[in-house]
């Protein structure tokens, strides 16, 4: 054993550390989390350690002189969870969909299976009228596969938290089943046992196996939520070309991704995506790099200009000096970044788990001391009194209407934001909505459209507002360039004839020059114009305006004269300032974020009264200034529809995408919102809030009822009244607390939002 002295720096920047990232399987609920964080937060040398529900990943940052993964891996098996693997980095492994399909299905069997038997047991047991040894072992013969085989994971689950010396929901589960499945077959094969007392014999194998098909229907549909989780991650590395023509001395050959190595010298052709990161180092090209940055203008590359892989080229080819391959590339660092940011997210904490750590030992102890208070203090028969009522006090503690209570709520609140287009993943998105205080917006193609359209023609002294657009028009028709598409679409809506252009010479970045019927026009920027030796009459003063209003001003002219500009921005989107002024309302924080230049971006804050700008961010970094806002202690949504948002959305307490954006933007999320509209966060927000309160309150009925009736269970009225609790009694109870909480789930249908 190694030994320090107190004069030795212990801290851990003075020591040598590491990071382990563990795949685990096993991994079933928040709690399970919980008790993974803490083992191994208690183990000596461990620094940090996040475990990832949604991937079934731990990660942990440990000092490498007291403990390694293997040591790791120990104390995670200890608690019975399974360890797949271990690693030191994380790569571009794709999650292990194949098991956690497995598990799903395994799943789903059981539940299908469970709920087939529990139905006819539910329904023999609504028709018992007279009740008959035969019957109760009929009962007994449907129930036993339900609560042996169904229920077995709710068992592991309570014997890793009585290992940890906690209880949780499995916990509850098992005492309230076990207590009802042993009394009624003790009652089925040994009813003259409880002849004596006077009561009359009755089973409740129905209690036992519907209360596991509901626990089973809420863990499938948790399942699945999770399993969406990953999907992000698959999409992303799906975004990566497979094959990559690169320049091999003097061949030219194709070679999958994978096998490119740094200094490689890549050839990409037009419309053909960039396989890795690099420099460019011939020719040039406009690049779509929306994919990962959100703006809808095409960069453009130039000798000596960086290229990002999986973007697309668009026009022109050229040639690449490959820098960062594999895990390096800036598309790997999106995927690790939405990875971490999923398993960082703490999991909320269950309120039905919450209840439980209390009231397990609190009923066990209730039922110990009525099973001692009767075998000592009670009539003849003691033993059977003692008994009978020691399995009521349990029976009456079940949590059937436990079981309902989360579920019915969040699967009513879920139906009712689908009504309204608000899709949302699973009730800890429900749980955490109602409590945000910071909303942090993308900009492009969230509060604006995403497309440049034209904003303004501004025609010099005698020239017509359409002439200047006509000749633009003509001189664009036919480009695929986003700003010549929005030149066009607005001279085609104004109705005004577009003329063919005779010859077009097109210099990227700069502007194009066209001869139309024996006439030369010239569309682009001040540098060109000037260039092109172009009179620009004091047009200079007027883009100024224009570019500090977040416009691109783009000039015309017919010749060597300047006939006047256009002005071309993103536009808002209809209901972004509705939105946000309802969002204001309710005393948000507003920020928008945005890899855009400062000057657009606080052009577009000004008009929708955004307090706070983070402008020129760039992808990777978005999710970094998430975390910082965390770090305030703020409570933070995100709205984004782009790849480049997917950390962000994940990062964040609540990730919002918008249905019309990217498939991970959307499974990076846990809310999306389907119609284009961001009143679709206002009703989310209302949403939660009457959701939340509505689980407060079945949580409550659940439990009335049954707290009541504990002390008349437990033989309280008996000594005065010579009242013992009546099992139909307490079955009356349990249903009645049933009934009231899927009656009251059932009012969020009436909810307007």
């Amino acid at each position: 054993m190694t030994g320090y002295t107190e004069a030795q720096d212990l801290s851990p920047s003075s020591r040598s550390t590491a990071k382990a990232i563990l795949r685990l399987a096993g991994l079933s609920c928040a709690s399970c989390v919980n008790r993974v964080e803490k083992s191994l937060s208690h183990t000596p040398g461990i620094i940090r350690a996040t475990v990832n529900l949604a991937s079934q990943e731990a990660v942990v940052e440990y000092l490498a002189d007291l403990t390694n993964p293997e040591g790791l891996k120990k104390v995670i098996e200890a608690l019975g969870y399974q360890v797949l693997s271990t690693g030191t980095e994380k790569g571009l492994e794709a999650p292990n969909e194949e098991l956690r399909e497995k598990g799903y299905y395994r799943l789903r069997k059981k539940f299908v299976i469970s709920a087939i038997l529990g139905g006819l047991v539910m329904l023999i047991s609504m028709s018992i009228h007279s009740p008959s040894p035969a019957l109760f072992f009929t009962l007994f013969l449907l129930t036993t596969p339900v609560f042996v085989w169904g229920g077995a994971q709710f068992f592991v689950g309570a014997w890793k938290a009585l290992r940890q010396k906690t209880a949780d929901m499995n916990t509850l589960i098992v005492i309230g089943t076990s207590a009802a499945y042993l009394y009624s077959t003790a009652v089925t094969f040994s009813p003259s046992l409880f002849a004596s007392t006077g009561q009359k014999p009755l089973v409740y194998f129905d209690t036992t196996a519907m209360i596991i098909v509901l626990i089973l229907l809420g863990r499938m549909l948790e399942e699945r939520a999770k399993g969406r989780t990953t999907q992000a991650i698959v999409r992303l590395m799906g975004l990566r070309p497979k094959t990559a023509w690169v320049l091999r001395g003097v061949q030219e050959i194709e070679i999958p991704v994978e096998e490119i190595r740094v200094g490689d010298l890549i050839m990409v052709k037009p419309g053909e995506k960039i396989p890795v990161d690099g420099i460019v180092t011939e020719g040039q090209s406009l690049v779509d790099e929306s994919m990962l940055t959100g703006e809808s203008l095409p960069v453009e590359k130039r000798v000596g200009d960086e290229v990002i892989g999986a973007t697309m080229n668009k026009y022109g080819g050229f040639k690449f000096l490959a820098t960062k391959v594999g895990k390096d590339t800036a598309l790997a660092q999106i995927i690790r970044l939405v990875q971490e940011a999923q398993g960082s997210k703490a999991p909320i904490q269950r309120m039905a788990d919450l209840v439980a750590a209390y009231f397990v030992p609190s009923v066990l102890g209730i039922a110990v001391l009525t099973f001692f208070i009767w075998h000592f203090l009670g009539p003849s028969a003691s033993f059977t009194f003692a008994l009978l009522n020691f399995i009521a006090v349990l029976i009456i503690a079940c949590p059937c209407a436990m079981g309902l209570a989360t579920p019915t709520a969040i699967m009513v609140g879920t139906g009712k934001g689908a009504e309204y287009g608000v899709l949302i993943k699973g009730g800890e998105s429900l749980e955490t909505l109602h409590k945000i205080d910071t909303i942090v917006f993308d900009k492009t193609g969230t509060l604006t459209k995403g497309e440049p359209r034209v904003t303004d023609i501004y025609p010099l002294p005698g020239y017509d507002l359409n002439e200047v657009l006509r000749w633009a028009a003509s001189a664009e028709k036919g480009s695929e360039h986003p700003l010549a598409r929005a030149v066009v679409e607005i001279a085609r809506e104004k109705g005004i004839a577009i003329e063919d252009h005779e010859g077009l010479e097109a210099i990227p970045g700069y502007g194009v020059k066209a001869q139309i019927n024996g006439k030369m026009v010239l569309l682009g920027n001040q540098k060109y114009m000037e260039q092109q030796g172009v009179e620009l009459n004091g047009l200079e003063k007027q883009a100024g305006i224009f570019s500090a209003q977040g416009k691109t001003p783009i000039f015309v002219a017919l010749g060597l004269k300047s006939l006047g500009l256009l002005a071309v921005a993103d536009t808002l989107k209809e209901s972004s300032a509705e939105a946000l002024g309802k969002l204001k309302a309710r005393s948000l924080h507003l920020v928008m974020i945005t890899g855009d230049n400062e000057r657009t971006a606080g052009a577009i804050a000004h008009m929708l009264g955004i307090q706070q700008v983070m402008a020129d961010v760039l992808p990777q970094e978005k999710a970094l200034e998430i975390k910082k806002l965390q770090a305030q202690g703020k409570t933070v949504a995100m709205v984004g529809d782009g790849i480049n948002d997917a950390p962000a959305l994940a990062q964040a307490h609540v990730g919002i995408a918008l249905g019309t954006g990217t498939d991970v933007a959307m499974e990076s999320a846990d809310i999306t919102l389907m119609q284009d509209n961001l009143l679709g966060i206002v009703r989310a927000i209302a949403l939660s809030n009457r959701t939340m309160r509505t689980i407060k309150q079945n949580l409550f009925w659940a439990f009335f009822y049954n707290v009541v009736a504990i002390p008349v269970a437990a033989g309280a009225l008996y000594p005065r009244w010579g009242i013992l609790l009546d099992p139909m009694i307490a079955a009356g109870a349990m249903a009645f607390s049933s009934v009231s909480v899927v009656t009251n789930s059932l009012r969020l249908r009436q909810l307007r939002l």
